[in-house]
């Protein structure tokens, strides 16, 4: 029986364990211009002992940030900046992912660092995020964004690529393409968010489209064994609706299982029924983030690594609160509750001052 404290290959790498970090916003690229900080490098070290981390959604340019003070791999600074969090997380042993997230419809006009270049966002088509977003001036609604063009597709994709380089300038061990909960890459998947008829729309094939080819560049890139993919089919969060995507998963998994990533992460969603399916399609290492309405991922979820249900299964809230995560599980406990309140921007309060467990 496989037990989740033994090693996994994760493409060109091997695993410590079988616990990853799941990626979390955690707003606190102070660093100037999205760029990470001492504080940030601090916080991911502490949590070295996961398998696996996967960082904090980090735009690819400028144009795909979507929310105050998340990081970015598109500048000399931001890229020095997560060198001191990737090396730290290395002198501690760990092994650590980018997550590269362009938010697309869900950001606005004011939480860009550079509010001089008049940059608004871009969305798969024109169609407006029901739902608000906290801006420097408090809660304000989604705008309704500027839809992408030809050119504009054919730039983000260069821009995904582009950023998987820098990523590996940076000393990251890969990186993982987020398109779940509602972001760019899910935009196009969903029925409601990409009413678009040009070919990047319309029926499966044209929505799956730029998400193969944001794939297919990241790997040509710097390796298809060190992209993952990140995906949470039925999940409604950022005011999504997927009416068909039993049909869309299957035939992107189809489409990029041939590539050779470095893994399959699900965000599951309402349909659990659905998780069995992909995992049976998918060739490589996968990755469950359990579906877990009104609470987080416990312990009891290291089961479906014995099961085989997943390879490896990813903590979120668990990760927040718990620097020594894989040892709490490893001894049934106790563990630490996150702060939610402190979760969003702040300083190192609910950031790393969270307490290990006393050494023996």
């Amino acid at each position: 029986m496989t037990t989740a404290f033994e090693p996994v290959r994760v493409g060109r790498h091997t695993t410590r364990n079988r616990v990853v970090m799941s990626p979390m916003t955690r707003n606190r690229a102070y660093g100037g211009g999205g760029a990470p900080t001492p504080l940030m490098a601090t916080y991911y070290a502490q949590r070295a002992g996961a398998g696996l981390i996967v960082t904090e959604g980090t735009q690819p340019s400028a144009e795909g940030q979507g929310y105050l003070n998340t990081p970015g791999l598109h500048t000399p600074e931001q890229i020095a900046g997560w060198r001191t969090v990737t090396d730290a997380v290395h002198a501690a042993g760990g092994l650590i992912f980018a997550q590269l997230m362009h938010t697309g419809r869900i950001g606005h006009p004011g939480n860009y660092y550079d509010q001089e270049a008049g940059l608004h966002p871009r969305g798969v088509s024109p169609v407006r995020a029901a739902g608000q977003i906290t801006t420097a001036e408090g809660q304000r609604d989604f705008v309704e964004p500027r839809e992408l063009t030809e050119d504009d597709l054919r730039r983000t994709i260069a821009d995904f690529a582009d950023a998987a380089r820098n990523a590996v300038a940076a000393g990251f061990d890969g990186i993982e393409l987020h398109g779940a909960n509602g972001y760019l890459l899910h935009q196009f998947l969903a029925s409601n968010t990409n009413t678009r008829t040009d070919g990047w729309g319309g029926d499966v094939a044209g929505r799956i489209r730029f998400v193969v080819e944001v794939v297919r560049a990241t790997a040509e890139a710097i390796g298809a064994d060190r992209v993952g993919l990140r995906i949470s089919p039925s999940n409604p969060y950022n005011d999504i609706r997927e009416d068909d995507h039993r049909a869309v998963y299957t035939a992107l998994v189809a489409a990029i299982d041939p590539i050779g990533l470095a893994y399959l992460h699900v965000g599951e969603g309402p349909d659990t029924e659905f998780t069995p399916v992909l995992r049976e399609k998918w060739s490589g290492t996968f990755v469950l983030n359990p579906f877990t309405p009104g609470g987080y991922t416990g312990p009891e979820a290291l089961k479906l690594i014995e099961t085989g249900a997943t390879d490896l299964v990813a903590y979120g809230a668990l990760a927040l609160a718990n620097p020594d995560l894989v040892e709490r599980l490893r001894a049934g406990g106790p563990f630490n509750e996150p702060d939610y309140s402190k979760a969003y921007g702040g300083d190192e309060s609910g950031y790393t001052d969270y307490p290990a467990l006393p050494s023996a």
